[in-house]
């Protein structure tokens, strides 16, 4: 069987995605042949009215013709497109066979995630509601959590006998000797006492990290040697007022976008993994901080139950007061803490790239059940 995996422009997790779906194909369909096909890398930062247009151009105009012409030059059997946001690439692919993986659809709940990032909001989200509607075209999606095959229902229209839930996956995390955690957590100056928590990710609304600034200033006045760590986006200048304000300098710190080597160090140097986000598509860092054998603390909505299980505490993810009583109980009682996390470790053991490909490999074999088989190969392309 030849597959095209259709990859986006250059970014962080749909990178990590479109590599562990491809390295998980070769583990467990090796005779397949896999075409990885990705557009002109363009900055996502800069503000120049050229570069957009041109973007734009390369987006829905010359990208979408380059798919359509190597599916023809390749004979691809399948094309699976591994972003959502690209779903108007499967109206060029009506007479193939199309996969398309939905992430989530926040934007439709939360536009203003919008805000800040892109020079018109309303334009590019009106773009991003047409790439969407596109998926009604694919022959079968695939969404990373049961909470986002309902938003595609609800939104689109699309049957749940179109869909199927494959959940993320993560590699690459694990826990560190505890010697090398004590030397982490004394280079970051943090006493055996004090309470890291970490944050990892995005600072949209919808993020609550907000919420988790008011955890901290409660703590802080119930004299519990506390420290929180942002990593990913920094703070906002409203946050970061709030911060001054409320006198939280020494006891919050921005740590910026580390590697991953740094960023297991990170979750293996804090305390626990604090995400009370209101919404999430699945929750990736969730999986990550398990991984390392850091205890998560998360809200009890969206797709979050699905991806901590018992393993993890769910609150109300605007609850103060629930908020910070969770991170009491984990502080003093080690046995709960303990068992936490050997929960955490027992279930991201399941979360693999080779556990994810065989279940879309599945798909695509029943789309192609007579589909005739290819040479082992790996082809990367870039649009030129």
């Amino acid at each position: 069987m030849k597959i095209l995996i259709v990859r986006t422009m250059p970014e962080f997790s749909m990178d990590i995605y479109a590599n562990g779906l491809i390295s998980g194909l070769q583990i467990v369909r090796p005779e397949w042949e896999i075409v990885a096909i990705a557009p002109v890398p363009l900055s996502r930062s800069s503000r120049s009215w050229q570069t957009r247009l041109h973007k734009y151009y390369e987006r829905f105009w010359k990208f979408p013709n380059t798919v359509h012409r190597t599916v023809r030059q390749n004979k691809s059997d399948i094309v699976h497109i591994i972003d959502h946001s690209d779903g108007h690439l499967a109206c060029v692919l009506k007479n193939q066979a199309t996969v398309i993986t939905c992430h989530d659809l926040i934007n439709y709940f939360y536009p203003q995630n919008l805000q800040g990032s892109v020079q018109i909001p309303w334009i590019s989200n009106a773009l991003w509601r047409r790439s969407i509607h596109g998926m009604k075209h694919a022959n079968h999606i695939v969404t990373v959590s049961q909470q986002t095959a309902q938003d595609v229902t609800q939104i689109l229209g699309i049957s749940p006998a179109q869909m199927t839930v494959v959940p993320n996956a993560t590699s690459g995390f694990h826990p560190l000797f505890p010697l090398e955690r004590e030397v982490l957590r004394q280079h970051y100056q943090l006493s055996a006492d004090t309470t890291c928590l970490l944050n990892v990710g995005s600072n949209h609304p919808r993020k609550n990290i907000s919420t988790i600034l008011q955890v901290i200033q409660q703590l802080k006045i119930q004299q519990i040697p506390i420290q929180f760590w942002k990593v990913g986006e920094d703070f906002t200048a409203e946050q970061q007022s709030w911060i001054q304000a409320h006198h939280l300098q020494s006891c919050v710190t921005y740590l910026g976008k580390p590697d991953q080597p740094t960023l297991l160090q990170l979750y293996n140097a804090a305390d626990m993994l604090l995400a009370p986000s209101t919404h999430e598509g699945f929750g990736i860092t969730l999986l990550e901080a398990m991984a390392c054998g850091t205890p998560v603390i998360t809200g009890n909505t969206s797709a979050m139950p699905e991806v901590v299980g018992d393993a993890g505490v769910l609150i109300d993810p605007l609850n103060v007061e629930a908020i910070a009583a969770a991170i009491l109980h984990l502080r003093r009682d080690s046995t709960y803490r303990q068992t936490l996390i050997q929960k955490g470790l027992e279930r991201v053991k399941t979360f693999t790239w080779e556990a994810v490909a065989e279940a879309i490999a599945q798909r695509y074999e029943s789309l192609l059940p007579q589909a005739p088989t290819a040479c082992s190969k790996v082809t990367q392309k870039v649009n030129p």
